[in-house]
């Protein structure tokens, strides 16, 4: 007779920055093929994973929120797994402290040369990033830590604007992005290990979301202000408050004192980001802020902005934001149901 396939072992790392919503959202998740198999035919009734909660030691743990988590394992106890599973952390002002968990980095590692896949959930990636496998590859963070990452992990080429990323040898370096794109994740795993039908009855049934537009809509621009350089930084607070007057560029050239050329070179260096582009940057968070908050029309807001001509103006915000102006609003802005409108 045919034996069953055994279920994939997924370790899901606990450490104490770790977020609570989202590991046990994924552990939920994971575990829930039992209740999906009743909803859907079409869903394997014998489970596809086995999830454990590991950490440095057994026992109970406080996270990031100060709310209980009881870790079933130690990781240096675990001999074999298939999935290692980091979730997003917690960064205190301090940042992410290297070399607190070598247990947890070492196990990864190893779990890793016996062939497991490591997956990282938001900023999860910090942990497994101690590994040095995904040094020279791409990966993903909560666009809030993508400078902090930069800085910790120089050799890791950061895309916080990517929902998901599969990379290395086997596709088996995976991160993905903000905050509640753990939802892509767990569902990217359904599908490579169990099928697209379960992964929709997965989304079904939990009301998941795929980031299909990626994560650039939810990210809020801050222009790099830490760079040293006064001119710029003079030149970049004078922006803030005047990003829609015309021709901002040429009034920051002419208020900064320096040659033309002289200027937009240090600009971009400091800053990354030419100052046209910067400028951009600047009105196109106005639009949002706008769009999310009042009914004005879309052509008001984007000449509110700084922007005479509507059809550029929607072209470059789909541009930097994946979405249209329309398609922003309907997105962000706050229900009317929750606005306590008739429409309830």
């Amino acid at each position: 007779m045919p034996t069953e396939p055994r279920p994939l072992h997924v370790s899901l790392v606990a450490v104490p920055e770790a977020a609570m919503s989202t590991l046990v959202g994924i552990y939920d998740v994971l575990n829930a093929f039992g209740l999906l198999a009743r909803t859907d035919p079409a869903i394997p009734d014998t489970p596809p994973f086995a999830v454990d909660i590991v950490g440095t030691a057994p026992g109970e743990i406080s996270l990031a929120s100060g709310l209980p988590l009881r870790v079933g394992r130690a990781a240096a106890d675990i001999a074999a797994t298939d999935i290692v599973l980091v979730p997003s952390v917690v960064l205190g002002p301090q940042g992410w402290k290297q070399g607190r968990y070598p247990d947890l980095v070492d196990f990864a590692a190893r779990m890793h040369r016996q062939g497991a896949i490591l997956c990282s959930a938001c900023s999860g990636i910090f942990l497994l990033a101690e590994t040095g496998l995904f040094d020279g590859h791409r990966a993903t963070v909560h666009w809030g830590y993508a400078r902090e990452f930069e800085k910790t992990y120089p050799l890791i080429h950061s895309e916080p604007e990517r929902v998901l990323v599969a990379a290395g040898e086997r596709q088996s370096l995976i991160s993905s992005g903000a905050s509640t794109s753990w939802h892509d994740l767990v569902l990217y795993l359904i599908v490579r290990f169990v099928g697209a039908p379960a992964a929709q009855a997965a989304a079904r049934f939990f009301a998941l979301q795929w980031h299909q537009d990626g994560l650039a809509p939810y990210i809020v621009f801050e222009g790099r202000k830490d760079h040293g350089d006064a001119a710029i930084a003079e030149a970049q607070t004078w922006l803030a408050s005047h990003f829609s007057v015309v021709s901002p560029v040429e009034e920051m050239v002419r208020r900064s004192g320096l040659a033309e050329r002289t200027f937009k070179r240090r600009f971009t260096d400091v800053t990354g980001l030419s100052p046209i582009e910067y400028v951009q940057r600047l009105r196109i968070e106005d639009a949002k802020r706008r769009l999310e908050r009042t009914d004005a029309p879309v052509d008001e807001i984007g000449w509110r902005a700084g922007y005479e001509d509507a059809a550029f103006f929607r072209r470059l915000f789909k541009r930097l934001t994946g979405l249209s102006p329309g398609a922003y609003r309907k997105r962000f802005r706050v229900p009317q149901f929750a606005r306590g409108g008739e429409n309830q």
